[in-house]
C-alpha cells in the first residue's frame, strides 16, 4: 500500500469515523468491511437484511466482528428518519412516499449519514452513479457556495501525487463551474498533504489561442481569483506550460505558476476522462477515485469493476473527507 493509504490510515484511525455501506450482500463490500473492521481503522456500518448478510460473510470465511448491520426493514428509527427526509425534501415527498422511497438501500444510507448516524458513505459497486449521486444531492446537497459537486482522481506513482478535476460529473462545465471545481480540488489536494497549486487547463496558454473555449476557461481563472484570492491558481494553460519549467518559462513567464503545478482542471469531462486514463495506461499512474466533493458530508461512488482493494482505499478517503 502507498504511502498516501498508510498516511490515511494513521489519520483515521486516529478519529472515531463511521462509514456506510448500502450494498450488504457485495462480497467485494463485505470483504473490505471485515479488514476495516479487523485493522480497527474505522467503524462500519453495513445495509441489509441482518440474517442474509451473515449468512453471505459465512459462506466467504470472513468474521463481521465490529461491524454494524442495519436493515431499513427492521430500522428501530425508521419513523424519525422517514419524518427528517419529508422535512429535508421540503414537500417534494409525502410521508407515504417516504416510507417507500427509504426502503431503497441508497437512500437508507444517505440519511443515516445527513442524521448523524454514520460519518460518510461508499456506494457503487452494484449501483450506476446516479443512484448513488442522486439521493447525495437531495439529502445530503452541496456546501454553501458550490453549486454542483464534481469527482476528481488523485493519482498516485511512487512520491508522485497529483489531482485531476474533473474526470467524473459535470460533461461541460461553464465557467463559475470550472471556478468552483478549481478551489474544491485545491481543498481535495490540502487533504491529502498535496500543497495545491491549480493549473487551469486549455488548448490554449495565456491568449495563444482564441475561441469560445478558451476564453470560457480564463474566465474561469479570473472568477477563482476573485473567489480564493489566497489559493496558488493561474491559466489558461496548455499542459505542458503548467506542468514542465522550461516551457513554462517560453509561454508564461509571469505566471506564479511555473511549471510547477500539482491540481489540473480540465475544461471538460471529456477532457479530463480521457486525460486521467492516459496518465494512467501510458504513465502507470494509480487512479484513486473518483472522489466526490463539494457535498456538506462525504458520499463517495464506486466503479461497479471494482475490487475489494479498491472498495477498502475509498472507504479510507471517504473517512479523512469527514474529518
Amino acid at each position: 500500500m502507498s504511502d498516501l493509504f498508510t498516511n490515511l490510515k494513521q489519520k483515521v484511525s486516529a478519529n472515531d469515523v463511521s462509514i456506510v455501506f448500502p450494498e450488504g450482500l457485495d462480497e467485494r463490500v463485505l470483504g473490505a468491511v471485515a479488514r476495516l473492521a479487523a485493522d480497527d481503522i474505522l467503524k462500519p456500518i453495513v445495509v441489509g437484511n441482518k440474517e442474509e448478510i451473515q449468512a453471505k460473510a459465512a459462506s466467504l470465511n470472513l468474521v463481521l466482528d465490529g461491524v454494524d448491520i442495519f436493515d431499513p426493514h427492521n430500522y428501530a428509527e425508521f419513523d424519525e428518519m422517514v419524518a427528517s427526509f419529508v422535512e429535508r425534501r421540503k414537500g417534494k415527498a409525502t410521508e407515504e412516499a417516504a416510507r417507500k422511497i427509504l426502503l431503497d438501500e441508497n437512500y437508507f444510507g444517505t440519511m443515516l449519514v445527513h442524521m448523524g448516524k454514520a460519518d460518510g458513505l461508499v456506494s457503487g459497486a452494484a449501483h450506476s452513479t446516479a443512484d448513488t449521486v442522486r439521493p447525495a444531492l437531495q439529502i445530503i446537497k452541496t456546501r454553501e457556495g458550490v453549486s454542483k459537486t464534481s469527482g476528481v482522481f488523485i493519482m498516485v506513482r511512487g512520491e508522485e501525487k497529483y489531482v485531476f478535476a474533473d474526470c467524473a460529473i459535470n460533461i461541460a462545465p461553464d465557467s463559475q463551474d470550472l471556478a468552483e471545481i478549481a478551489i474544491e480540488s485545491a481543498r481535495t489536494a490540502n487533504m491529502f498533504d498535496v500543497d495545491a497549486r491549480v493549473a487551469m487547463l486549455s488548448f490554449s496558454t495565456k491568449g495563444s489561442a482564441k475561441s469560445p473555449e478558451t476564453e470560457k476557461v480564463a474566465k474561469a481563472v479570473e472568477i477563482a481569483k476573485e473567489m480564493a484570492p489566497s489559493l496558488t491558481l493561474d491559466g489558461e494553460f496548455q499542459f505542458d506550460a503548467a506542468f514542465v519549467p522550461s516551457v513554462a518559462e517560453k509561454k508564461a513567464p509571469g505566471s506564479v505558476i511555473k511549471g510547477d503545478a500539482n491540481v489540473f482542471v480540465f475544461p471538460s469531462l471529456e477532457a479530463g476522462n480521457i486525460g486521467y486514463k492516459i496518465a494512467q495506461r501510458l504513465g502507470n499512474f494509480e487512479a484513486v477515485g473518483p472522489i466526490l466533493q463539494g457535498l456538506n458530508k462525504p458520499v463517495n461512488d464506486l466503479s461497479r469493476g471494482c475490487n475489494e482493494e479498491d472498495v477498502y482505499k475509498l472507504a479510507l478517503i471517504t473517512a479523512a473527507q469527514a474529518l
